[in-house]
């Protein structure tokens, strides 16, 4: 079969690989198309590494048929269109999967948009419901509102009953989320997030991709019993925290990670990943939530695709299409 390999300065190049068979447990999936995520950026240039055991191949998430079933994983047979969250290997002809980490792909989605929901569904629904406990008519602040990310948390958070604020940094950005369903839309390049969510009462969850950068006026942005649920470190790792404003607001900071959950077991991938089927796939069949796909690669192109998304140019998913 064939992959992208990660080579010198992050050079990526669509090379011949040894064959993979699904072990006891898992599922052969023929990619159809692959997801790309920044940390697939990170990986690329040595400054992410797989969790033990992994596959070294990039792709956190994948559209595909099953092209085989290993022991033990009955529930899914040939020829079934499915989607997948990985720990890696996505960019690939092929990828083995734990059969509790698949999803069927929903009827009104194409295969190949599928390849970006398993990550974005995963984590939004993880971090704003299982995490957070983000209820009908709280505020939900959302930074990089146009990311993949951040458009899929409007649709769910809309789906929910929720208000929502946006961050974004250009007005063609912001227009995007005001038609996911986003109420308040603040550009940081010149707008005040925390004055702009104050003014709304306080945000009751933060979703926050930035980090060290935001840490603090994150705080100051919550409501009385407000948490910021951290899943990014764009802007850095290290900040101080001023214990005095969470206790004055009975406030949290909440730090999460998908990649690094176990397969199975108590907060697993696998647990994250029947909960999205339970909550989140309906109400796609619904048409209140779906894929918004930004841009699409051929997979001998993964290099462009990697640097469209760095740029932050791009609002929605990027994929890479594999095969027809």
């Amino acid at each position: 079969m064939h992959a992208i390999v990660a080579g010198p300065e992050g050079r990526l190049t669509w090379q011949e690989v040894p064959d993979i068979t699904p072990d006891e447990g898992e599922i052969l999936i023929k990619v159809a198309s692959a997801g790309i995520n920044r940390a697939d950026l990170l990986q690329a240039v040595g400054k992410y590494p797989p969790p033990p055991g992994a596959s070294e191949i990039l792709g956190l998430e994948v559209s595909g048929t099953v092209a085989a079933v290993g022991e033990k994983a009955s529930d899914w047979t040939v020829g079934q269109q499915v989607c997948a969250l990985l720990a890696g290997g996505g960019y690939a002809d092929y990828v083995a999967v734990p059969a509790g980490q698949v999803m069927a792909v929903p009827e009104s989605v194409p295969l190949h948009e599928a390849a970006g929901l398993p990550e974005v569904a995963c984590t939004v629904w993880s971090n704003l419901v299982m995490t957070a406990g983000l209820t009908a008519g709280q505020l939900v602040l959302i930074h990089g509102g146009a990311s993949g990310i951040g458009t899929h948390a409007i649709q769910v958070a809309r789906a929910l009953g929720c208000r929502v604020a946006v961050t974004a940094g250009s007005a063609h950005k912001l227009d995007l989320c005001a038609e996911l369903g986003a109420e308040v839309t603040i550009n940081y390049r010149d707008e005040d997030f925390v004055e702009r969510v104050r003014a709304e009462g306080g945000a009751d969850v933060i979703l926050d991709i930035m980090g060290a950068a935001y840490l603090d006026r994150n705080i100051d942005a919550l409501a009385n019993d407000g948490r910021v649920v951290i899943i990014g470190m764009q802007g850095g790792v290290k900040a101080e925290l001023n214990i005095g404003k969470l206790l004055g607001k009975r406030a949290g900071v909440i730090a999460t990670a998908l990649r690094a959950r176990p397969v199975s077991g108590k907060g697993s991938k696998s647990d994250v990943v029947a909960a999205v089927v339970a909550n989140v796939w309906p109400m796609i069949e619904r048409g209140e939530v779906g894929p918004i796909i930004g841009a699409e690669y051929p997979v001998q192109e993964a290099g462009a695709a990697h640097e469209l998304l760095q740029s932050g140019e791009v609002s929605g998913k990027v994929l890479l299409r594999v095969a027809d």
